[in-house]
């Protein structure tokens, strides 16, 4: 149970400590302190562009954040999403303890009222020099409190509340609070991977997985649905690097698709169309990899979950390249995966997410040939598939907002006219307060209510907290000829 501070205790600074992944601590030394130094590096790129006033200190077996009070909230939702960190204690620091009366009174002003009507017991580390041991603090801490406080009693077995104090040397350490982390190795330690991004639910997860396992994940997009489709793959990649890989900076690739796949409808026949169509992915993503010295692939298939992801066929894909191809789904669950997705926060994302490689899967072979596809890759004319490469664009994720915003042809609005309809897209429970009328629509539902309810003749003007969702929305409304007065608004 969490430990609440005394409202007249002041305190300026919160320390974290950050307990480290398991695996790491398990490495030979040259290893885990290459990883550590990965991940205090990793942290000091991303804390430092809250406050210069946040200290990171590393040790052997563990790091510690010292954050403003202030900025407690911040660091934390930073700390609880960086791979490399197993658990994390929030912890009161207090320096120059070097008697048991001290610690007994600090830990007192402390901890006394979160104990009124609970049971509790304390335990105690302590390392260094010091006239007593772990047990003696116990001892005497667990006195005092039950004496000064109105708890029920001490239960060394099963207590509502532990408190737990770490004495080093002359430093007090106080645990308040405990959180799980991501665990997982610190970006970098692993390489450079470029994953095939579609925005659905598995290769947003299975770029998660491979983030979440230290490597730094680039993506590759190939455009079959136009512009909405691009914008909302580079949202969804711009969540995942903010939230779990800001720590360095990656790259987004848009590879032009539209002509390869109206060769393939040309040149290949209909059942081998969809294996034709993943082995030309393959084929440009190495291309793009050998650019950016990139030695593996990454994609969201898993086995037999369509034809295209048989055993068979997926050695046939794979044949394609010699670049290492990683599957981290390849034995998991459509439930399992919707899961992850729902707990990282993808879920909405992939669900509003169209699906364009499904629009080439005719009859489907579900074991194809060996010699079959070998007539079949020599009909295609790989021509276009090059000046597809060639056309690639990348830009950097961090730059993403930026690129979206200057182009996207949707109409961007400052200043509502009186009649304009505004629709808070976010799936946030609060809701955009002005003037106008405000609709509250999740982003997810917008297509459904405008086909069951909304007029096509109103204006109105879609709002997210960063424009990007709003944009790639509007666009599709627009393209669809759902809602064709529909502009972006941000104030």
């Amino acid at each position: 149970m969490e430990i609440y501070l005394n409202t007249t205790t002041t305190v300026k600074t919160q320390k974290f400590i950050l307990k480290l992944f398991s695996e790491i601590m398990v490495k030979g030394d040259k290893a885990k302190k290459d990883m550590i130094a990965q991940l205090y590096q990793n942290l000091q790129n991303m804390l430092s562009k809250i406050d210069n006033d946040i200290h990171i200190k590393k040790f052997s077996d563990k790091i510690e954040v010292v954050t403003p009070i202030e900025l407690v909230e911040k660091s934390k939702e930073i700390l609880l999403n960086t791979p490399g960190i197993d658990q994390i204690l929030e912890a009161l620091q207090f320096d120059n303890i070097t008697t048991l009366e001290d610690i007994k009174e600090i830990v007192g002003s402390i901890v006394i009222e979160s104990l009124e009507d609970k049971t509790f017991v304390v335990r105690a580390k302590r390392t260094g020099q010091h006239p007593f041991n772990s047990h003696e603090i116990e001892r005497v801490v667990g006195g005092y409190l039950l004496a000064k406080s109105k708890a029920k009693g001490v239960d060394l077995h099963n207590p509502d509340i532990v408190v737990r104090l770490e004495l080093i040397n002359n430093q007090l350490n106080i645990i308040t609070k405990h959180y799980k982390g991501l665990s997982g190795f610190p970006i970098g330690s692993g390489g450079d991977i470029l994953s095939l991004m579609s925005g659905g639910f598995d290769s947003t997860v299975a770029s998660y997985m491979s983030i979440k396992r230290g490597l730094k994940t680039h993506y590759v997009f190939f455009n079959l649905g136009g512009n909405a489709h691009e914008i909302g793959v580079k949202q969804v990649a711009l969540y995942l690097w903010s939230k779990f890989a800001s720590s360095h900076r990656v790259k987004f690739v848009t590879i032009p698709f539209e002509d390869v796949v109206a060769q393939i409808f040309k040149d290949i026949p209909p059942s081998y169309m969809g294996i034709m169509l993943k082995r030309l992915m393959l084929q440009a993503s190495e291309e793009i990899a050998n650019d950016m010295d990139i030695d593996a692939l990454l994609t969201g298939e898993s086995v037999a979950q369509v034809s295209s992801q048989t055993l068979r066929n997926l050695a046939l894909i794979d044949s394609a390249t010699s670049k290492l191809v990683l599957r981290p789904l390849a034995t998991t669950n459509k439930p399992e995966i919707i899961q992850i997705a729902q707990k990282i926060g993808t879920k909405s994302f992939a669900e509003s997410m169209p699906e364009y490689c499904g629009v080439i899967s005719q009859n489907p072979v579900t074991h194809g040939s060996y010699k079959r596809l070998e007539k079949v890759i020599k009909a295609f004319d790989y021509s276009v598939l090059q000046d597809a490469i060639s056309s690639a664009k990348s830009i950097y994720v961090d730059e993403i907002i930026d690129d979206i915003n200057q182009k996207a042809p949707i109409e961007i609005v400052t200043n509502p006219a009186k009649d304009d309809i505004i629709i808070d897209i976010r799936s946030e429970e609060d809701t955009l307060q002005h003037s106008n009328k405000v609709l509250k629509i999740p982003f997810y539902n917008l297509k459904k209510e405008f086909q069951k309810k909304l007029s096509k003749n109103d204006n109105y003007l879609l709002y997210c907290q960063k424009g990007i969702m709003s944009q790639l929305h509007a666009q599709y409304l627009k393209d669809e000829n759902i809602a064709p007065n529909i502009k972006v608004y941000r104030p």
